[in-house]
């Protein structure tokens, strides 16, 4: 028996030797389990998908559904470009069947959807998404900006407040041709709707995350972009004077996880399709060009991301701490 369980001790030494000779050769982690609290408010964070089923729109939306289930998600975020190229042009449109309602298919993601608008779903008619609400039993889009509060543990005295908001009429370039429809929107008025319904939150409001689709900061492409400065310059004074715990945004095809000198977390969740190259900033805890999505556990203590790519794996785990 000692023989026995001597062999058995030294090719478990082996194996394990082996594994991590292996990730050290090929610099990949070993794919972690995804961590799971029923008690928790879980939700899929995805952003720039809506593609017809192609550029692996299926094969994430697969992993959405699986880990979905595994997590009870209670609803979805999406951070924008939800129909490429031009939007939607009506509540009818057949892209809703074809990039939507087929393709997201798992009974795990039949929970309410909350999206906002990217610059994409300005090529044709932006209302069309928010009429779809209408019709649809888990497209939640009121208006092209709104917010929702959740309590935390069925608890009225420690609530969550996402403020969903609009940021491509925030941008001056999109208003140059004909290109984007946002040319009778009022940004005036959205920036001060942001800053009151941040200014009037409820003492019960523990956590406050903004959810927009242009990002203000990125390793991708658009580092300095026109859009990158022009959302950093007008709205982080808000978010950094109103103690926004993260700002959660899409436009960049990749998975990000930055935080900036002040203190305030910015989550890109932008490859639920296409992914793009993506380096790392200074400011930035991850970053990574892969196909997936994210997955927000929010408790009345911890906010916990979990990045997955399409096969599953968890590639970026991090926390934020009340």
């Amino acid at each position: 028996m000692k023989n026995v369980s001597v062999k058995f001790l030294v090719l478990l030494a082996g194996a394990i030797l082996v594994v991590f000779s292996l990730q050290a050769q090929t610099g990949k982690a070993i794919p972690a389990q995804v961590q799971v609290n029923p008690q928790a408010l879980n939700f899929i964070l995805m952003g720039d998908w809506g593609r017809v089923g192609a550029d692996h729109q299926k094969e994430v939306a697969a992993q959405m559904g699986k880990t979905a289930e595994t997590a009870d998600v209670d609803f979805v975020i999406t951070t924008g470009d939800n129909f490429y190229p031009e939007g939607v042009v009506s509540e009818f449109d057949p892209l809703w069947r074809y990039s939507f309602e087929d393709i997201y298919t798992a009974f795990s993601l039949q929970r309410d959807w909350h999206p906002v608008l990217g610059n994409h779903d300005y090529g044709s008619n932006p209302d069309a998404e928010v009429a779809y609400s209408k019709i649809s039993r888990r497209w939640r889009m009121p208006a092209r900006y709104y917010t929702e509060v959740f309590n935390l543990g069925g608890d009225t005295t420690q609530q969550a407040l996402f403020v969903f908001i609009d940021t491509t009429p925030l941008i001056k370039s999109y208003y140059k041709g004909k290109g984007h429809k946002v040319h009778d929107q009022d940004s005036t008025a959205q920036v001060k709707w942001i800053e009151q319904t941040l200014a009037k939150a409820s003492p019960n409001v523990k956590w406050k995350f903004v959810v927009g689709h242009h990002p203000m900061y990125t390793g991708g492409g658009r580092t300095e972009g026109n859009d990158t400065r022009a959302i950093r310059r007008m709205l982080e004074p808000i978010f950094e004077k109103y103690k926004v715990d993260a700002f959660l945004a899409g436009h960049e095809h990749s998975l990000q996880h930055m935080v900036a000198a002040n203190g305030l977390n910015h989550f890109i969740s932008g490859a639920a399709s296409e992914h793009t190259p993506a380096r790392m900033l200074p400011i930035s805890k991850f970053s990574k060009s892969e196909y997936g999505f994210m997955l927000v556990s929010l408790t009345r203590e911890k906010f916990l991301v979990q990045v997955i790519d399409y096969k599953g794996a968890v590639l970026y785990t991090t926390q934020l701490v009340k």
